[in-house]
């Protein structure tokens, strides 16, 4: 690796940790000002989503960033230990919590007049509890064996082989973990937006009809508006895709390379390039600053606890309640609201 490619990996590094520093803290500061916010089931999800991202944040990146530039271990094997413990542990336990807001989705579109019999906080706090025991469960593990340490092909304290004797046990942990944390949570997402994306298809198929309907009645109705409602129409239709799209996607173009790799580099007749290794770890950290945009920010909520946060900042009155339609859920845009 040249000194260009040092210096952009570095600077690209650099600025995931400070933007995913900075969404991740407005996140959890939206959560404690809004009390609308902390009354949602789903929010207990989205906080504990936001508080792995900011622990990375702040308790991995930095050493990794270091371990970029100095092109060895950047801290005494005690401190790489206990920073390859917490990636292992967060990394889990934030696909955990995105597999989680998946279900709570689904139950939300799909059982809405059940939805609040069926998720209470004391059900949130169950799964987050599960979670960050089935989490927990392999950093020990890896603990107990010794192999979390600095790897060089990733630049970072993670889990990692020491002892080639060792290579077999290694390599039914390293499938076990990201079995039971990046392949569960993927095929919870792929099963509940899938079946998100079923009935909200459903709900834009009826509203078109009755759409098609009312434009058919009324014959006198200017050929603009006309043009404007069946531009709706096709918005509609591809919301619902596009929302979901980016859940999924944004899960897998993230994690998938960084797993992959992992598991090719098992073979004892393969080694990964530092290059690429640097890559795919960087592409699990951009997924700590997207998340906030993916899951929070990007709702109108969440928009009207941030413009509540500049106005108390600046001693301005705060937005106005009339107008302004605080139930409207970006998240929940194709044709569906989830009940209060």
């Amino acid at each position: 690796m040249n000194f260009w490619e040092l210096s952009l990996l570095a600077l690209l590094l650099g600025s995931v940790l400070v933007v995913s520093l900075l969404s991740n803290l407005l996140v959890l500061l939206c959560f404690l000002s809004s009390s609308e916010l902390r009354q949602q089931v789903p929010g207990l999800f989205l906080v504990n989503l936001s508080l792995c991202n900011l622990l990375l944040t702040l308790l991995n990146m930095p050493f990794t960033l270091l371990g970029l530039l100095w092109r060895q271990q950047p801290v005494g094997d005690c401190a790489c230990q206990a920073a390859g413990f917490l990636e292992t542990l967060l990394a889990s336990n934030a696909m955990l919590s995105m597999a989680a807001l998946s279900l709570d989705k689904w139950v939300a579109v799909v059982f809405p007049l059940s939805y609040a019999s069926k998720v209470r906080g004391r059900d949130a706090a169950l799964l987050l509890a599960y979670a960050w025991l089935h989490s927990l469960a392999f950093p020990l593990a890896a603990l107990a064996c010794s192999w979390l340490g600095y790897s060089s092909t990733y630049s970072s304290c993670t889990v990692h082989l020491r002892v080639e004797a060792e290579r077999r046990r290694f390599a039914a942990f390293t499938v076990a973990f990201h079995a039971a944390s990046f392949a569960l949570s993927l095929v919870v997402l792929c099963f509940t937006y899938l079946k998100v994306l079923r009935v909200a298809r459903f709900h834009c198929r009826r509203i078109d009809v009755i759409t098609m309907q009312t434009l058919v009645l009324l014959v006198d109705i200017h050929p603009s508006v006309r043009q404007r409602c069946l531009n709706e129409q096709k918005r509609r239709r591809q919301r619902a895709t596009k929302k979901i799209s980016i859940f999924i996607g944004s899960f897998v173009l993230c994690f998938a390379p960084y797993v992959i790799t992992r598991l090719v580099e098992l073979l004892p007749f393969i080694t990964i390039n530092n290059y690429w290794g640097v890559i795919s770890k960087f592409l699990t950290y951009s997924k700590a600053a997207l998340d906030p945009f993916v899951y929070s920010l990007l709702r109108q909520q969440y928009k009207k606890a941030v413009i509540n946060i500049v106005n108390r900042l600046l001693r301005r009155d705060l937005y106005p309640s009339s107008g302004y339609n605080s139930s409207l859920d970006t998240e929940n845009d194709y044709c569906l609201h989830r009940p209060n």
